[in-house]
């Protein structure tokens, strides 16, 4: 084994100690502010659907009219791929996943819309709407027709609005609870804020409602949309987003981005207004270093251009849709809004194309950095911990299947979560 070491140190035990002692505000406010990532699913889209138009078969409704427009312009692998640009060993898997998708679980993520896509409307018009949103989601969730994610969209908390959005929540929540309660999967989304001020009073809302019917205290979460530029840059030069985070006092789930009310609140014309435009580009860039390791998931915005119309026309929509979201993806926004039902097929193409292409090379990387066996690149803890969520989103959306995954890895679905989330300590100490 050859000679052993003498080791000597200098520094006594009493210096470690008042290093930690230095430190342990530090620690726990590392602890508190920056938790990672909660290692629960992420859906990857929501569909918003005005609340006058939502309807107990609103997910059928939705699979049933994207498998129709597949039939009509893509009814098959080929001419589906030949219109995405798909390589041809990914046409047939890629194609049949997104059939398979529609059929099953068309709808990830389902926001009934009382902002924007409502309107104003008559007092008692919204109270009925909010209630029978409420019991049709109640009802969705009792017999397992849910989307995973379901909620609600209110109108935000300024002046001219906020009576009416606080009644439209109250309404709803009071609904679900009188069905039965809160069904898991509930979100909430708090739209067009601009002051932390507005997240802390949504806060005190919410406290307000879980002490009424006995709730544990947190139980209601909910999104920030980021739709004007203040929410970026407040007047002092700081980042507003980072301070609505912390105003949020661990509620945030989500930042999402606005498209069209972010662009016009800057100034881009119509006709300029998409989720590439190099001011879309910059606000999600702050919006994704202010969340990073707060636990907070940032969503990219929609297109507003919809696949409808003769084929070509339909195809030229497919391909801008499809092009949009693989570029999101590869900025790490996993995430997306989805506007019509003629978005989901290539929504689902451009998601498990990402994940199916890349497959075998992460999984190959996490299988030798697991096993220490090395290889032609030398990866890291964190780049462990990427190739985990790499895999474990691309499960969770079902373009890789549990089977696969494990023979390719030989990782279990808990020693993939425990590569993608690990603690703190345990990452870092690792990487020494």
């Amino acid at each position: 084994m050859g000679q052993q070491e003498k080791v000597a140190t200098s520094l006594t035990g009493a210096v470690g100690e008042e290093i930690s002692a230095l430190l342990a505000p530090v620690d726990a406010e590392l602890a508190r502010r920056y938790p990672g990532d909660p290692g629960t699913r992420q859906p990857v889209h929501t569909v918003y659907v005005p609340g006058d138009v939502f309807a107990a078969d609103t997910v059928r409704s939705w699979g049933d009219r994207a498998l129709a427009a597949l039939d009509e312009h893509a009814p098959d692998a080929a001419s589906f791929a030949a219109v995405l640009g798909l390589a041809d060993d990914l046409a047939e898997p890629v194609y049949s996943r997104v059939r398979a998708k529609l059929e099953r679980e068309p709808i990830e993520d389902l926001r009934v819309d009382f902002e924007d896509g409502y309107g104003p409307r008559p007092d008692a018009e919204e109270d009925a709407a909010a209630a029978r949103a409420a019991r049709l989601i109640a009802e969705a969730a009792g017999s397992g027709t849910a989307a995973p994610y379901t909620g609600i969209r209110m109108k935000c908390m300024e002046a001219a609005v906020r009576e009416r959005g606080i009644r439209t929540l109250d309404v709803f929540l009071t609904g679900l609870m009188a069905a039965g309660g809160l069904p898991d999967g509930l979100v909430l989304t708090l739209p067009k804020v601009t002051y932390p001020e507005q997240v802390s009073a949504f806060v005190r809302i919410l406290e307000a409602f879980e002490k009424t019917h006995g709730l544990d205290a947190g139980r209601l979460g909910f999104e920030i949309q980021i739709e004007t530029s203040q929410a970026i840059l407040a007047t002092d030069g700081t980042a507003t987003v980072a301070r609505m985070i912390q105003a949020a006092e661990g509620r945030a789930t989500g930042l999402h981005y606005g498209t069209f009310d972010y662009s016009a609140c800057l100034g881009v014309s119509a006709a300029h207004q998409a989720s590439d435009h190099p001011a879309a580009d910059h606000a999600k860039a702050v919006m994704q270093v202010a969340a990073a390791g707060t636990g907070v998931r940032v969503s990219d915005g929609s297109t507003n251009v919809l696949p409808v119309g003769p084929t070509d026309r339909v195809h030229d929509a497919w391909r801008l849709h499809y092009g949009l979201t693989r570029r999101a993806l590869a900025r790490a926004y996993y995430q997306g809004w989805d506007m019509h039902p003629g978005h989901i097929p290539t929504r689902y193409a451009a998601v498990f194309a990402f994940y199916r292409e890349g497959f075998e090379q992460a999984a190959d990387r996490l299988a030798r950095y697991a096993s220490r066996a090395g290889g032609d690149v030398m990866d890291e803890p964190a780049t462990a911990k990427a190739l985990g969520g790499y895999l474990l989103r691309g499960l969770d959306c079902g373009a890789l299947d549990p089977a696969e995954v494990q023979e390719r890895t030989g990782l279990t679905r808990a020693a993939l979560e425990g590569f993608a989330a690990p603690r703190r300590g345990d990452l870092t100490a690792s990487a020494q």
